[in-house]
């Protein structure tokens, strides 16, 4: 499990699967998204915009990710 921190919240799911990677653009990750292709906390998500919290588990492509919040300095 990779734990992900984001500086605030929500985020949008799209946005978490591009900037850690796991897709080559936001448009790629709006099309896995609305394919079906990623769990949101164990349930397969098809909303693009789906807003992701501290403590959420998003799954795709054999990566799971443990959301966080990043602490404020």
């Amino acid at each position: 499990m990779i734990k992900v921190e984001i500086p605030k919240e929500p985020v949008e799911l799209y946005k978490v699967l591009k900037f850690e990677g796991l897709v080559p653009s936001g448009g790629e990750a709006k099309l896995v998204i609305s394919k079906g292709l990623v769990l949101v906390n164990g349930e397969v998500e098809t909303r693009k915009r789906k807003k992701i919290i501290h403590d959420d588990i998003v799954e795709f492509a054999g990566e799971t990710l443990h959301i966080e919040l990043a602490p404020n300095v």
